[in-house]
């Protein structure tokens, strides 16, 4: 090999990949294992999708109108029962989404003691980012409790807040995506990557309308001191 192929392979080799189509090939090569058509698969996908569109407009909708605060006599019962029927949808979301990977084929290549415990791994590590971030922030800080006007006194920055952007969300990708390589599913890896794509919607809407909260809020104190 010439002296400048070297310097191109090394140099310049990542500037020359096509990271569209290898995305393509990743998601046409999982697609090989998966019927999209089957039952649990759909069920998967529209819990998915539901969830976060869910708790999304309901909380903007009590944001504009409190409704659900009149309707439970407090905005923390609101907030609760709110927090409770995220929780119940989010079992049903797991359900379908173990259901959809058992009933679809294994992969070979993942089936193995390396890729379980990669995937045992992520699993725990997604467990303490999602249960250190509700004690840090608490039953009402972790489901919308902002949007009922049940805010902080400032924001928090303890473990994991420090380490990561919206761990909440993040742990969650990774319990799911731990699941999928515990099972050796690429149905799993596939809902993975919506579970994702989802969040990452989410958060397109819900940082931006949860700062302008907060930004209410300390012009109010701003005017009243």
């Amino acid at each position: 090999m010439s002296s400048s192929a070297a310097g191109h392979d090394c140099c310049g080799g990542f500037g020359n990949i096509d990271f569209r189509k290898a995305d393509l090939f990743v998601m046409t090569w999982l697609l090989g294992y998966v019927d999209p058509t089957e039952p649990s698969f759909v069920a998967a996908v529209l819990t998915i999708v539901f969830n976060p569109l869910f708790w999304n407009v309901v909380a903007r909708w009590e944001q504009r109108t409190r409704k659900l605060s009149r309707a439970f006599g407090s905005p923390y019962l609101a907030c609760y029962f709110l927090g409770s029927s995220i929780l119940l949808l989010n079992v049903l979301r797991s359900h379908c989404f173990t259901q959809a990977m058992v009933s679809q084929p294994k992969m070979e290549g993942l089936d193995n003691h390396t890729t379980y415990f990669l995937g045992l791994v992520l699993l725990g590590g997604g467990i303490v980012f999602v249960l250190s971030s509700f004690f840090a922030l608490g039953f009402t800080g972790t489901f919308l409790g902002d949007y009922f006007g049940i805010l902080k006194e400032a924001r928090v920055t303890t473990f994991p807040f420090n380490v990561l952007d919206n761990p909440m969300y993040w742990g969650s990708t990774a319990n799911y995506l731990g699941w999928a390589l515990m099972h050796a599913s690429p149905t799993g890896l596939l809902l993975t990557v919506l579970v994702a794509l989802v969040y990452v919607v989410a958060l397109l809407y819900e940082e931006p309308f949860t700062a302008e909260i907060y930004r209410q809020k300390a012009a109010r104190l701003h005017k009243s001191s």
